[in-house]
């Protein structure tokens, strides 16, 4: 039995009820977790305030970041545990399992080094004045944190509110909240005061409405569907809370006649079967040039069919998805594709070791996905690639921004004129060129246009959304 973690304590939820968590592998249960509500949500947003006015607040910028290194050093002492319980709530192979745990980490000895790097500017004013701004933090932050990429999101969400000199209230999604949980253990551990960081788990409609609606919370962070988003938005604006949003993708990689296809195969396979699939920015539309479209489509699908899909433990290419219901909206999704006659190219195999109980998917690419079907316009957060052939540059240009997503987009090319051409063309947040998520660092600031959201997360941009500006003016004499 998990409990939720307020103030440094292990604390059951108001109501009583717990919620099954189901191991992704085989479908079963193997522990619970509290279904919180409102009542708990305000015990953790009064426990933050009192932290932060207390103690937080009065802590200066080098104690919050050797704060967060510590915190980043226990993550990496005890990295195999939290891949583990990752690995059985996630359903994470051991590798992906391991990335995450390591970034993790990462994010948070960043954010320690950041922590007292958050300056303010002096401006020129009048004469016999003297001008300054400073960035001073929201207070008690709201984070709602989805099931793909738990603790990645985590650090670069918390981390970056927390060095910013914030407190936080977590809301995990109730699918993977296991590894956040032992995360705030380790942070009280480590020193952080009480109320620092606060964990509650529970339903979205139930707790992260709450979270979202109450009047404690000074700034909201999301990650999530662009339905959800726009619901925690409207509830947002009506007590003027500002949001950082990151709402899903789309994402196009673009590859020209000139690319290296060597190096080009295997990051497209990468970046659509990478967590099966349930990745924001997975590279799940692949524009081809039309002279080399044959002969790439060729090569892919001999990738696809070595692919391999089983239980977490068995480490192999991928996973099962997070739960029956994600499994049924990729089922859904192909067989709209059989409907519309698209064509399979490859698909990828579910071992035979896999029970029969669990989530899997075989990775598929599909060829010739008209651009209006709901397969290049929807995210099916599964390991679905759908393919499609380009005549010239603009064309290509014109495909990759027609969907209402502009998360990612990763251009191949030799050109050079064309690389900086694309990457001002593309209606995104980031332009991978030659490569695709540049080994995920996190010190570059992650975040789209249109329905991908807006605020940036990761890096030092996110510091800036999790601050407000003051200016002073001081009139000498």
């Amino acid at each position: 039995m998990q409990y939720n973690y307020i103030a440094n304590a292990s604390v059951p939820s108001s109501s009583g009820k717990t919620i099954a968590m189901l191991d992704p592998s085989d479908g079963q249960t193997f522990d619970e977790i509290q279904r919180s509500n409102a009542a708990d949500i305000d015990m953790a947003v009064q426990a933050a305030r009192q932290g932060l006015v207390t103690v937080w607040s009065k802590l200066g910028a080098a104690e919050r970041g050797r704060l967060l290194m510590r915190l980043s050093l226990k993550i990496t002492e005890h990295a195999a545990e939290l891949s583990a319980i990752e690995q059985r709530d996630c359903g994470k192979p051991t590798k992906q399992a391991n990335a995450d745990a390591a970034a993790l980490a990462r994010y948070f000895e960043f954010y320690a080094g950041a922590c007292d790097k958050l300056h303010g500017e002096t401006i020129p004013y009048l004469d016999g004045y003297s001008v300054l701004t400073w960035r001073e933090p929201h207070g008690v932050t709201g984070h709602i944190i989805p099931w793909n990429y738990p603790m990645q999101i985590f650090g670069r969400s918390v981390g970056g509110a927390l060095a910013a000199g914030n407190v936080c209230v977590v809301k995990p999604a109730e699918d993977a909240c296991l590894s956040l949980l032992r995360v705030a253990q380790l942070a009280a551990e480590v020193g952080f005061p009480a109320g620092v960081l606060n964990i509650v788990t529970g339903y979205g409609h139930e707790v992260g409405d709450a979270l979202a609606r109450h009047p404690g919370i000074d700034h909201i962070s999301f990650t999530g569907s662009p339905v959800v988003g726009t619901l925690i938005t409207q509830v947002a604006a009506q007590r003027h809370c500002p949001v950082t949003l990151e709402l899903g993708g789309k994402s196009p990689q673009i590859v020209f006649a000139d690319a290296d296809l060597d190096a080009a195969v295997p990051a497209i396979v990468n970046a659509i079967v990478q967590n099966a699939g349930q990745t924001c920015s997975a590279g799940s539309r692949l524009l081809i040039e039309q002279a080399i479209y044959e002969p790439l489509l060729a090569r892919l699908g001999t990738a696809f069919e070595q692919l391999r899909v089983g239980p977490a433990s068995m480490d192999l290419d991928l996973g099962p998805l997070i739960r029956q219901s994600q499994q049924q909206r990729v089922w859904d999704f192909l067989s709209d594709a059989q409907v519309a006659n698209i064509s399979m190219v490859a698909q990828g195999k579910v071992v035979d070791e896999a029970p029969e109980s669990g989530f899997y998917q075989a990775p598929t690419l599909l060829r010739d996905v008209p651009i209006d079907h709901r397969l290049n316009q929807d995210e099916v957060f599964g390991p679905v690639l759908c393919a499609m052939s380009f005549k010239d540059e603009d064309h290509a240009v014109e495909l990759a921004n027609a969907t209402q997503f502009g998360l990612v987009a990763g251009v191949w090319t030799r050109d050079g004129a064309r690389q900086f051409r694309m990457a001002k063309n593309m209606r995104c947040g980031q332009v991978f060129i030659n490569n695709y998520g540049a080994g995920g660092g996190v010190e570059l600031p992650f975040g789209g246009v249109k329905s991908s959201g807006h605020g940036r997360e990761k890096g030092f941009e996110a510091l800036y959304g999790f601050t407000t500006l003051k200016t002073v003016a001081i009139k000498h004499g």
